[in-house]
Order: C-alpha cells, then sequence, then structure tokens
C-alpha cells in the first residue's frame, strides 16, 4: 500500500460538529476500501488567500493515508461530489513525517504568544 496525505477545505459557514462528520466519511472511504487512516489533524478555521466559491474562510482537515491507490480514487471522486468541500488535495508521500505537521506546531506555537488570526 502506498502512503498519502489528503488535506480538504470546507466551507466556513459549517459548524465543527458536521467538518467532524466529514472527516468520518473519508476515514469510512477509506477503510471499506482495504486501507487506514494514520492520523487526522483538524487545523481548525482559517483565512485564505483568495476568495473560493464565495468564502474566505475555510475549514482545514489533514488526514495521513496508508492505503490502495483505488481506495484514494474513491475517496476523491467522493469529495468532488460533495458540496461542503470547496477544495482538496491529494498528495503521494515516501514516508509519512513523525510528530504533529508543520502547521500544527505553527498553530501551537502561535496559540503560546496569544497571536489572533487576522480577518
Amino acid at each position: 500500500m502506498a502512503l498519502y496525505e489528503h488535506i480538504f477545505l470546507a466551507r466556513q459557514d459549517l459548524a465543527q460538529a458536521q467538518v467532524d462528520t466529514l472527516t468520518e466519511e473519508a476515514t469510512k472511504i477509506i477503510t471499506d476500501n482495504d486501507g487506514k487512516v494514520v492520523e487526522t489533524e483538524n487545523w481548525g478555521l482559517k483565512s485564505m488567500a483568495y476568495k473560493i466559491q464565495k468564502n474566505r474562510k475555510a475549514h482545514y482537515v489533514m488526514l495521513r493515508l496508508d492505503t490502495p491507490p483505488a481506495a484514494v480514487a474513491e475517496l476523491e471522486r467522493q469529495t468532488r461530489i460533495n458540496e461542503d468541500i470547496v477544495r482538496y488535495m491529494t498528495i503521494r508521500v515516501d514516508e509519512h513525517e513523525e510528530g504533529p505537521s508543520v502547521q500544527m506546531r505553527k498553530n501551537d506555537r502561535d496559540g503560546r504568544r496569544g497571536k489572533k488570526e487576522r480577518n
């Protein structure tokens, strides 16, 4: 099986519970196709560089996957159909990074400083 990182951006008007449901649906698609989700990271609601489908912000979620290519194809197909997801990207990696991603480390560091997100 191959290693992948799948990141999707969900609409800004969704509640956190709805974002969690989207994450669970993605996990179910992978496990139903003989793969596994190694790690899930929710980066929270962040500002985007430009508007996408009238959204200035989005909920960012990253999944680290160990799965066959057919499962990734099905995940991307289902993601394209879902109107709550405004963007997604899946990349194949040689190995998963140990510990939290760079974005999570940045969020932790900013949280300690008391930095607030700009609008």
